[in-house]
């Protein structure tokens, strides 16, 4: 769905919260999207000349204006927009938006309804809080980067998925409406620190209990869901595609073995990793008999639990992504739709506005 503008009718769940951000890279602007996506109305604050790092799709549904926050008047603008906004979003590095004199202390105290949330890599206090560093320092020192990527090699970092995105946007998306909640009992704003260091360790709790229960290691020759198990891993297809398998629960493998035409006494002590080598070289030759699209066509259905490896460019033309409107066509070029779905107030994308616009609703003359 796609509405026309700021004006309209916002039907998301979040339609009448107002979102002042102030521009970042990363997480931040994420967050930003994917609440003005579900119904908020999101006024960015721009650096005079733009966003040095714009993105056509992440900085959708966006009112922006520009402004010099090393003026004066630029910070009296920020702060006029504070006492306004219910939500406030910043990624900058601790320390930076009290020196502008935008910091929580200052801007709760003229609006202590403000949810005021901060987002970074290593979090608002520690040794480490005001050094430079980006997602994969993060998921590395979490112990998360050390389980990913072939056991003969150095780590492979997961793109910036699981420590921007994962461990710091969406955090600070459920730390923003946990405050809100709470705000209709205590009618009082809060600051909530977002660290990607604190997301992670907490997105690797399943891997953590699972270590201190001894049903599972993290070592990468050994790694049930990190790729050594012949049953959850990529194989090669003979025209270089490849098919991803994650036949984890003994019944799926069964089938997948069936399927393809491999032994079915692997399903015996399928969990050993003594016979997971010996059985990955027999699915690998098999999987390398045929085209990535002989083993979809095959594979894809049964309970087998195959799917193909898809580029972005095919992922949207897939039939189940078409299917349920996955990706939209918007302002013509598709884009991944607002997640996730109500049966009552779907979120939309909205057309960007203007900022100044916003704030004079919001009752800020900035003309002025």
């Amino acid at each position: 769905m796609n509405r026309s503008g700021p004006d309209d009718e916002l039907g998301g769940p979040l339609s009448g919260l107002r979102v002042l951000e102030f521009v970042g890279i990363g997480p931040g602007p994420y967050c930003g999207m994917l609440l003005a996506d579900l119904g908020a109305e999101v006024v960015r604050i721009d650096r005079p000349g733009g966003n040095g790092w714009p993105n056509s799709i992440v900085d959708r549904g966006r009112q922006v204006i520009e402004v010099d926050l090393h003026t004066q008047d630029g910070v009296r603008i920020g702060q006029l927009a504070a006492q306004k906004a219910d939500v406030l979003l910043e990624g900058f590095r601790p320390g930076v938006m009290e020196r502008l004199g935008l910091g929580p202390e200052q801007l709760l105290h003229a609006n202590p309804r403000l949810i005021y949330g901060r987002v970074t890599g290593w979090g608002q206090t520690g040794p480490l809080a005001r050094t430079a560093g980006h997602d994969i320092d993060y998921i590395a020192l979490t112990g998360a980067l050390a389980a990913m990527g072939a056991p003969d090699g150095p780590p492979t970092p997961p793109l910036n998925l699981l420590g921007d995105l994962g461990g710091g946007a969406l955090f600070l998306a459920l730390g923003i409406v946990s405050a809100l909640w709470e705000r209709e009992r205590s009618g009082l704003g809060q600051v909530v620190d977002a660290a990607i260091v604190d997301g992670v360790s907490s997105m690797m709790s399943m891997f953590a209990g699972l270590l201190s229960d001894k049903r599972a290691t993290l070592e990468r020759e050994r790694s049930l869901l990190g790729g050594a198990a012949p049953f959850y891993r990529c194989y090669t297809c003979s025209d270089g595609q490849h098919i991803a398998v994650g036949a984890l629960e003994p019944q799926f493998y069964s089938e997948l073995l069936a399927c393809v035409g491999a032994p079915a006494e692997f399903a015996r002590d399928q969990y050993d990793p003594a016979n997971w080598q010996e059985r990955g070289k027999v699915l690998e030759k098999l999987f390398s008999l045929h085209t990535r699209e002989y083993w979809s066509r095959l594979l894809e259905g049964t309970d087998a639990c195959c799917a193909p490896v898809l580029t972005l460019a095919e992922a949207r033309g897939h039939p189940h992504l078409v299917a349920r409107r996955t990706y939209q066509n918007i302002r013509g070029m598709p884009q991944a739709g607002p997640v996730p779905r109500f049966s009552r107030t779907p979120g939309a994308v909205v057309d960007a506005g203007s900022g100044r616009a916003a704030l004079r609703r919001w009752g800020i003359g900035i003309d002025e």
